[in-house]
């Protein structure tokens, strides 16, 4: 188990005292951020945090504050991998946990304090999976709460694809670790299908080894609400991150996507590309029977930092958002923290907007009705995503989501 980081409870490199003897702590980078397995080392979150200042606290249903208790138990099920592949179930004295990162919030420290087994899935050395490996997670129950983890592991050059599926209802925290031994190359394509009045919150912890290279896909469509935040570590030269992402919030529903890169190797690689649809509710019913508004709202927070020993980096990342209709609001943050100049390439962007009037026109005017001309863009907007992901059935399923996803909000 990786050992706890200090100092507690900040971001920060320095400490120092006031006058009152109470610590202070000079914030340095990002990537400095405080670690712990105890959910005690951590303070609650407040909205005034800049790491939570977006996330709507009553709709988190208790796992900030330690009042959502452990009520049953999420389903995982591994398809049948072959050779070269284990599926295990274990406890956390279990030494390898943790190998991926340590909880860095105290949903993630509340989710490994709380779950009671783990499963850890290790493609053996050498390994080359050629059919994709399927993890299926399925929520608690409705008013139902569980706590997670998941670590899979690849040895030195392995190669596998996983497909990480969550479907089903309830209130649901974990921590997921991916672990890319020096040389091997993993795609891993996480889907959040939940049910509507799923709850969930998952810190992703990735370590890219020596030469190794992860594509990561994220793509959120269902739930109530919906957090997401992988970290990258790279724990030698030439590693190679990729992570996309793909969201299509409907009214009533908060997608959130805050991740970091962290470059502390020499000559390493990242791309960051994430895209998101939004439609709220239009109608006269703005309000569900709670009195909250439905409003479709996502979130997509990137952090990229270069260390000053992360000479030879080259990273770029991008959002962009597509509103379909009013009642919906997206926020996007990138940022880009350079302490070295000796880098090959760094940059960041960020566009949100409506449909371009320009494309709508040009395919009006071929004769193409305004409604279908409408799906063709959307279609096309998220295709640069889907196009990318090396399982067919999976891609088709997406475009089908999609369809539904627009059949819902009559464009």
């Amino acid at each position: 188990m990786a050992a706890e980081s200090t100092p507690a409870g900040v971001v920060g490199a320095v400490r120092g005292e006031n006058v009152d003897k109470t610590p202070t702590v000079i914030v340095t980078n990002k990537g400095e951020q405080f670690t712990s397995y105890d959910v005690d080392a951590f303070e609650v979150p407040s909205p005034r945090e800049e790491a939570w200042r977006f996330t709507p606290f009553r709709r988190l249903r208790g796992l900030h504050d330690g009042t959502a208790e452990r009520t049953a138990e999420a389903g995982v099920t591994v398809s049948d991998a072959g050779d070269g592949v284990t599926v295990e179930t274990v406890g956390r004295d279990d030494s390898r946990l943790g190998d991926g990162g340590v909880p860095f919030d105290r949903i993630a420290a509340q989710a490994w304090s709380s779950f009671t087994a783990a499963t850890v899935v290790t493609i053996g050395a050498e390994v080359e999976q050629r059919e994709p490996i399927s993890v299926v997670v399925t929520g608690p129950g409705e008013d139902q709460v569980a706590y997670g983890h998941l670590q899979i592991r690849l040895e030195r050059f392995a190669r596998a694809v996983i497909v990480l599926d969550q479907q089903g209802s309830g209130t649901y925290a974990e921590n997921v670790e991916f672990v890319v031994g020096d040389g091997a190359h993993l795609t891993v394509v996480n889907v959040h299908d939940w049910a509507d009045d799923a709850v969930h919150v998952a810190a992703h912890h990735v370590r890219v080894g020596r030469d190794a290279v992860i594509r990561h896909f994220a793509v959120s469509l269902g739930g109530d609400l919906v957090r997401l935040s992988p970290v990258v570590h790279y724990d030698g030269p030439g590693g190679d991150a990729e992570l996309l992402g793909l969201y299509f919030a409907d009214a009533g529903q908060h997608l959130e996507q805050r991740l970091l890169v962290d470059h502390a190797q020499p000559h390493c690689r990242s791309n960051v590309v994430y895209k998101g649809a939004l439609q709220g509710d239009v109608g006269p019913a703005q309000k569900d029977a709670s009195g909250r508004r439905r409003e479709a709202h996502t979130v997509w927070i990137g952090d990229v930092l270069i260390r000053p020993e992360a000479e030879g980096t080259d990273t770029f990342e991008l959002n962009r958002n597509l509103v379909l209709t009013d009642n919906a609001r997206a926020d996007s943050v990138p940022n880009l923290e350079i302490e070295t100049g000796e880098i090959v390439g760094a940059g960041h962007a960020s566009a949100t907007g409506r449909f371009d009037d320009e494309q709508l026109f040009y395919l009006q005017a071929r004769g193409i009705p305004e409604e279908q001309a409408r799906r063709l863009v959307v279609r096309g907007f998220f295709g640069e995503i889907i196009a990318r992901i090396a399982v067919p059935e999976l891609r088709e399923r997406l475009n089908a989501a999609i369809e539904a996803e627009l059949e819902t909000a009559g464009a």
